[in-house]
């Protein structure tokens, strides 16, 4: 396996392979950058005593907001916010996407993915982002602003079942910031 280089990265584009829809055509030495949309899904401040992930109601526990054009979301201290890219992503079945957040907004304590950075071969959707705030503070981010970086590993060879051929993939055509389905895995 081998991670691309710019100029792989932009046959892929060329060639149709990798479909990065929206994107400002910025491709740096190994990796493209990906930026914030307006769209969000808020934790609401409630009596939850508890999350059983067997047992989820989305609507109980989250409320999904648009900021208004030169808005930005707050993002306070504790608080875990989804988001996701402007950019609709779609990887052929030989790469696999890995999600890096930007050392300098981690340098501000924003968390900008969780966890899973792995973005399966096959995946088609806005990518997800899990952020949070690890500061005493709150900090304002921007949509539009650059969020993180996604660089593509080439796989030995195009991978059998990929994200989209999956029947238990939960995750399909994701648009906007998506919430858990993980009390709807088998």
């Amino acid at each position: 396996m081998v991670v691309l280089c710019d100029k792989d990265i932009k046959r892929y584009f060329e060639e149709g392979k990798l479909i990065v829809r929206d994107h400002n055509g910025k491709i740096d030495a190994c990796s493209i950058d990906l930026r914030l949309s307006n769209k969000f899904r808020f934790f609401k401040k409630s009596n939850v005593t508890h999350i059983d992930v067997k047992e989820i109601d989305m609507d109980k526990l989250m409320e999904f907001k648009e900021s208004k054009e030169g808005e930005p979301v707050v993002i306070h201290p504790r608080d875990l916010i989804i988001g996701s890219t402007i950019e609709h992503v779609e990887l052929p079945d030989d790469l696999v996407g890995t999600l890096d957040g930007r050392s300098s907004l981690g340098r501000l304590g924003i968390v900008v993915h969780s966890t899973a950075n792995s973005i399966d071969p096959g995946f088609k959707g806005n990518i997800t982002l899990e952020m949070s705030n690890i500061n005493s503070v709150p900090v304002r981010l921007w949509p539009g602003m650059r969020i993180c970086r996604l660089t593509f590993t080439k796989l030995s060879d195009k991978c059998e079942v990929p994200y989209y051929k999956k029947e238990d993939a939960l995750y399909k055509d994701s648009k906007g910031p998506v919430g858990t389905k993980i009390h709807l895995e088998k």
